[in-house]
């Protein structure tokens, strides 16, 4: 039999608060790579790529990531449908909209449900474990994937497995269970339960219809959200109204706990939600000491350290089981014991009024991102990176001047009327009340380095033409 082709769904919604500081609200962990190469919003969609899988997956983000997914998909040269949430109604919800869109696609569609920031290396065993499932998925079961546990974990929900469906290696679920104790959690592990990743297999039809059935208007508001979404650039925004009408539950509570459909496929490749800095450096290739270092780091005399390191040389002398993250505007040292607390930490910054709890120093648009480097009493100093073919919105400043200086590529400044084309090591100034414009026209990014001085640097001060 020929199955369909499978249809990827990738959910981008993460908040991104318990890999802080590396890892925030304005940038959460699956546009982040460790240990450099893609990043794990790319290596899922990557994975995806291949015989059986539809080229052209489905992304299901939030708003304000747009521009991230963005450049990621453009960065591995990928076609993509990128749907954007008006708010969070949590997976179900998402998971819905992803399956409306697959089945507008191909009413046979099988959709591989995965969430955007989990850490597979194996890419030929988890192509081969869904290939696997995919009969059982045309043959109407729901199929999540079940790891086998290497260790008792207290940070993941647990599925034991029951009979066989008759379909090759998947089996009925007998039971699901949320995040136990340790003690528990090792009674789990010694009666074969399997970890809960979160990532399913099934026909758009079949899980559309038993949500029906389960959820009453979710589906009817999801759908109506999406006959009514606009097309925005490479985007497509569903609207809020109908949207909103949607019930905020996990597709866990929603259905694979209720449903008569549920399979797992248990399977045992390496794998990782990158849920705490631990679980980063468990992930991580370790020296013969225990450390794991990532970017600028040394670890001397110490056992069993975690090093990320952006920029700054980052220096361990002398201590144990402790993970030290490094940015450019926030460190994080912390017990590797204590890492799965990072998230209340981040609360608590919150609520002391520290932006650096949320905000990052890069900021995402349109024709690329731009990374704060400096500011103090009248200036700012910014590294602009400008995708081929991006263009910098046509504006003007009232109380600043700007200095810009290519590093890289070349540039298409139009300054009041007068176009510059500005290579490597040159540079232009812009008067405060000047209309200005930036293009890359190269065939690479153009990268600028931006220098605001004036009596006043907010974006209040912008005037779009």
């Amino acid at each position: 039999m020929t199955l369909p082709t499978i249809i990827p769904v990738i959910l981008s919604g993460g908040s991104g608060t318990r890999l802080w500081p590396l890892s925030r609200n304005a940038k959460p962990k699956q546009f982040l790579s460790f240990g450099g190469g893609h990043t794990l919003i790319q290596e899922t969609a990557l994975r995806c790529q291949g015989a059986g899988f539809d080229p052209r997956p489905i992304f299901v983000a939030a708003e304000a990531h747009r521009f991230m997914v963005a450049e990621a998909v453009a960065e591995i040269a990928i076609k993509a449908d990128i749907m954007l949430e008006p708010m969070r109604r949590d997976s179900c919800a998402a998971i819905v909209a992803g399956a409306c869109q697959a089945f507008a696609r191909n009413k046979d569609a099988l959709i591989l449900v995965l969430a955007a920031d989990h850490h597979i290396p194996d890419v030929a065993a988890f192509q081969k474990a869904v290939r696997s499932a995919a009969e059982a998925a045309h043959q109407g079961w729901l199929v999540t994937f079940g790891i086998k546990p290497n260790s008792p974990h207290t940070g993941y929900g647990y599925i034991l497995p029951g009979e066989t469906t008759g379909a090759g290696p998947v089996v009925k679920v007998s039971r699901f269970v949320e995040k136990p104790n340790l003690e528990t959690a090792r009674t789990y592990v010694a009666q074969g339960y399997l970890w809960n990743s979160g990532n399913f297999l099934f026909k758009a039809s079949v899980f559309l219809n038993e949500v029906r059935k389960l959820v009453p208007g979710l589906v009817e508001a999801v759908d109506a959200s999406l006959q009514h979404a606009q097309a925005d650039l490479s985007f497509l925004r569903l609207t809020a109204d109908e949207f909103a009408k949607a019930p905020q539950i996990s597709v866990d509570f929603a259905v694979m706990e209720k449903t008569s459909r549920a399979a797992v496929l248990p399977v045992d490749y390496a794998w990782s939600d990158i849920g705490s800095w631990d679980a980063v450096a468990k992930s991580g290739v370790a020296d013969a000491a225990g450390n794991v270092v990532v970017g600028r780091g040394v670890a001397e005399a110490s056992h069993n350290v975690m090093i990320h390191s952006e920029k700054k040389l980052t220096a361990v002398l002398g201590l144990d089981d402790i993970v030290v993250v490094s940015t450019r505007d926030a460190i994080l040292v912390a017990a590797k014991s204590s890492t799965e607390k990072v998230k209340d930490l981040v609360a608590h910054l919150k609520e002391l009024g520290h932006r650096e709890a949320e905000d990052s120093h890069m900021q995402y648009r349109p024709w690329g991102h731009r990374e704060m480097l400096d500011e103090g009493e009248g200036y700012l100093v910014r590294r602009i990176h400008v995708l081929p073919g991006g263009v910098i919105s046509r504006q003007s400043h009232a109380d600043r001047a700007e200095h810009w200086i290519v590093v890289q590529g070349e540039a298409a400044a139009v300054v009041d009327g007068q176009v510059h084309h500005l290579l490597h090591n040159q540079s232009l100034m812009v008067p405060a009340g000047t209309v200005h414009q930036v293009s890359n026209e190269g065939p690479g990014p153009l990268i600028l380095i931006e220098v605001h001085t004036g009596a006043r640097l907010d974006e209040g001060d912008v005037k779009r033409f």
